[in-house]
């Protein structure tokens, strides 16, 4: 005898009837655990954007002021700060350029040039060191460099005018490239230090066993696999030190009337807009801002995914 065939209509499975039972159940409103709704993250989330929106806003529009300025005529300008440039001519930019802006941009790139590879290099030596290997005095000259970074410059400028005075270098680009990497060093070691200690231990002990020297592991092995924060340590030092105005005018000031001026571009604005007197001509002045400002702008929105990349990466190592 076989077995008698159920009917389609027969009773709906356990499964069926719970997959049902739960259908008719009405989904519940997302809850954070403590009891906030999920609503309060999306007004937190609007408020955070819209406070990072007005920064920008802050930042940028009087960058626009800034090179739009440079088109106008010194009657615009006092007529109609915000308003439009009726003749778009670089004529003035020529001008500024002319009047000196030139020189002092050409004594800036010269100075940058040798201080920030020789602060790279010696601040990633000595971070290197200092994160790699273990010996009597570590932290001590850890925290002596850390202490740098955290000291006034305007406490040492006395010490410093007569040190750099006894070795003759006031006025020369070796005496201002020497105290920019002097100074740069400390946020160099601090930031390479701890970008180091988050490198492999295995990729050197495997360099050291195939016969490099501790010097050829440093240069070809560790170094490179540290590009990320050379490249993010090296923007910052080239802003700072391109933006610095205290230490050139302390050391780079004519010694006498035979010494030639070899002013870098913040003294240079200075000395453009003392040169003016009552014969006022801003858009000049403008145009030699705008000038000193482009290439730091153009740097940064160049690297700016590697400095992120190099900022976070030892965090997320």
């Amino acid at each position: 005898m076989t077995a008698p065939i159920q009917k389609s209509g027969a009773q709906p499975s356990d499964a069926a009837a719970a997959a049902a039972g739960e259908a008719a159940v009405p989904r519940q409103r997302a809850v954070r655990p403590g009891g906030t709704p999920a609503r309060e993250g999306v007004v937190l989330n609007v408020f955070s954007h819209g406070f990072l929106a007005v920064w920008a806003l802050l930042i940028v529009l009087p960058l626009i002021w800034l090179v739009l300025s440079s088109f106008k005529t010194d009657a615009q300008i006092a007529g109609s700060a915000f308003g439009w440039p009726e003749n778009w001519s670089f004529d003035v930019f020529t001008r500024a350029w002319n009047k000196g802006i030139g020189d002092y941009f050409l004594n800036t790139v010269i100075v940058l040039v040798f201080s920030v590879p020789l602060t790279m290099l010696f601040g990633s030596m000595a971070a290197y060191v200092l994160a790699r290997y273990a010996f009597w005095g570590n932290r001590l000259l850890y925290y002596f460099f850390v202490a740098g970074a955290m000291f006034p410059v305007f406490l040492a400028l006395v010490p410093l005018f007569f040190m750099v005075k006894m070795l003759g270098m006031l006025n020369t680009y070796q005496g201002l490239i020497l105290v920019y990497v002097a100074y740069s060093m400390p946020f160099t070691v601090f930031f390479m230090h701890s970008f180091f200690r988050t490198l492999p231990t295995a990729v050197f002990e495997a360099a050291i066993l195939d016969g490099a020297s501790h010097t050829r592991a440093f240069f070809q092995v560790m170094l490179p696999m540290a590009k990320p924060g050379l490249l993010s340590v090296g923007i910052f030092n080239t802003l700072g030190q391109w933006n610095q105005f205290i230490l050139p005018t302390v050391l780079m000031q004519p010694q006498s009337g035979d010494d030639p001026e070899r002013y870098v571009l913040t003294q240079g604005l200075i000395q453009l807009e003392q040169q003016q007197g009552y014969a006022t001509d801003l858009p000049v002045l403008f145009a030699g801002v705008t000038i000193a400002m482009i290439p730091m702008l153009v740097v940064y929105l160049s690297f700016q995914r590697q400095v992120q990349a190099g900022l976070t990466s030892a965090t997320l190592k």
